[in-house]
C-alpha cells in the first residue's frame, strides 16, 4: 500500500475514534439536550373550562401556595432593602419583573397579565400549561429554571387548570420588559431541565401526610430548605436540612425534625410563624414569603407541618443571626 494511502487511512481511522470518543464523552457528561435542544411536546388545542369553582381555587393556589407574584409583580421597595420579619410591597401583581441583571445575564420574570401587546394575551391555554410544569415558553424556548417549573410538575391536572382559569382573569397591564439572556454555554446547558408532562397528574389526598407533601412541593419547601451544589443539584441526604444561601447572609433554615431543626415546633407555633413572619421575638428574613404562605387555611398549614414531621431528621445548624460558616452546606460541598 502507498505510504499516502496508510496516512488517508490512518487519519480516517483517527478521525472517526476522535468523534466517537467525543460522542460518548458528551453523552456521558452533559447529555446531548445542549445540541438538540430542550425535550418539549406537541401543543394540543385544550381549554380549561372557566368555572367559579376553578377561579377560585386557583385565586388561593396563586396569592398563598404556589408564590406566582413573588416574581411576576413590580415591587414598590427593592427586595434587598426589605429588613427581617418585614413584607415586601407588591403591585401591579402579573405584570413581572426583571429578577436579576449584571449586565452579562439578565432573568426576567414575564408580563403574565391577559394585555396582548406586553403581556400573555395571546398565549393559549396549552402553552401556559406546559411553561408551568414543563418549562418550554410560549416562544418554545427552554426556561430558566429560576422559574421552578420542575417543582410546578407536581401540580394536578385540575390545580394547573384553576390556575390559568385564575391568572387569565387578572386586569391586562401594560409592561413593557428586556427579554432574558443567559450566557452561552449556560444558555445550552439548561435544555437539560425541561421535561415533558404526558400522563394526567393526579394529588394524593387520602391523609394529611400525603396532601402535607403535595403542598410542600408545589410551594418550593424543599427547593429553598435543601442546599445544593454549585451545578444546583441537591446535597445528598441533606432534603430540608437548610443551608441554601439566598445572597452572602441569608441562609436557608433547617426545617426538618431534628433538634438542629424545628423538632420545638408544635402546630400552633408553625402556623403562628407562618402567619407573622416571626420566631417568637426572632424574625424572619425577605426569602421566606411567609407573606404569600399567610394567606393559606389552617387545615393546610396543619397538613404541611404533618408532613415535614415525617421527613429524615438531619443535624445542620443554621443561624442567621450568626456567622454560618459552620452549616453543613459548606461542610458536604455546597457553595
Amino acid at each position: 500500500m502507498p505510504f499516502r494511502s496508510k496516512i488517508k487511512k490512518m487519519a480516517a481511522w483517527g478521525g472517526s475514534l476522535l468523534l466517537t470518543g467525543l460522542a460518548v464523552l458528551i453523552t456521558v457528561t452533559i447529555g446531548w439536550r445542549p445540541v438538540l435542544g430542550a425535550r418539549s411536546r406537541s401543543l394540543s388545542d385544550r381549554q380549561f373550562e372557566r368555572t367559579a369553582a376553578r377561579l377560585e381555587r386557583g385565586k388561593y393556589l396563586v396569592n398563598g401556595v404556589v408564590l406566582c407574584f413573588d416574581c411576576h409583580a413590580q415591587a414598590i421597595k427593592d427586595f434587598d432593602a426589605v429588613g427581617p420579619g418585614e413584607a415586601p410591597q407588591l403591585t401591579k401583581f402579573g405584570s413581572g419583573r426583571v429578577m436579576y441583571d449584571d449586565g452579562k445575564m439578565r432573568l426576567v420574570a414575564p408580563n403574565i397579565t391577559p394585555d396582548r401587546e406586553t403581556g400573555a394575551g395571546t398565549w393559549s391555554d396549552d402553552q401556559f400549561a406546559r411553561a408551568i410544569r414543563e418549562g418550554i415558553g410560549h416562544d418554545g424556548r427552554a426556561l430558566f429554571p429560576l422559574m421552578p417549573y420542575e417543582d410546578f410538575r407536581r401540580l394536578s391536572d385540575e390545580d394547573l387548570a384553576s390556575i390559568i382559569v385564575y391568572i387569565r382573569s387578572l386586569e391586562p397591564v401594560r409592561n413593557v420588559l428586556p427579554k432574558t439572556q443567559v450566557p452561552f454555554p449556560l444558555s445550552r446547558l439548561i435544555n437539560n431541565v425541561p421535561q415533558p408532562v404526558r400522563e394526567a397528574v393526579v394529588a394524593q389526598d387520602d391523609s394529611p401526610v400525603e396532601r402535607g407533601k403535595y403542598l410542600a412541593e408545589v410551594a418550593h419547601c424543599a427547593n429553598c430548605h435543601t442546599p445544593k451544589d454549585k451545578f444546583g443539584k441537591p446535597l445528598p441526604g441533606m432534603a430540608f436540612a437548610g443551608g441554601e444561601a439566598f445572597g452572602p447572609k441569608v441562609r436557608s433554615a433547617n426545617i426538618t425534625p431534628d433538634a438542629s431543626g424545628i423538632s420545638y415546633y408544635d402546630e400552633q407555633l408553625f402556623l403562628k410563624t407562618l402567619r407573622t413572619g416571626r420566631v417568637g421575638a426572632r424574625p424572619l428574613f425577605a426569602p421566606m414569603p411567609w407573606w404569600f404562605f399567610q394567606n393559606m387555611t389552617d387545615q393546610d398549614l396543619k397538613d404541611i407541618f404533618a408532613y415535614l414531621k415525617t421527613v429524615k431528621p438531619v443535624q445542620n445548624r443554621v443561624d442567621n443571626w450568626e456567622a454560618n460558616q459552620n452549616s453543613a452546606h459548606e461542610k458536604h460541598g455546597g457553595v
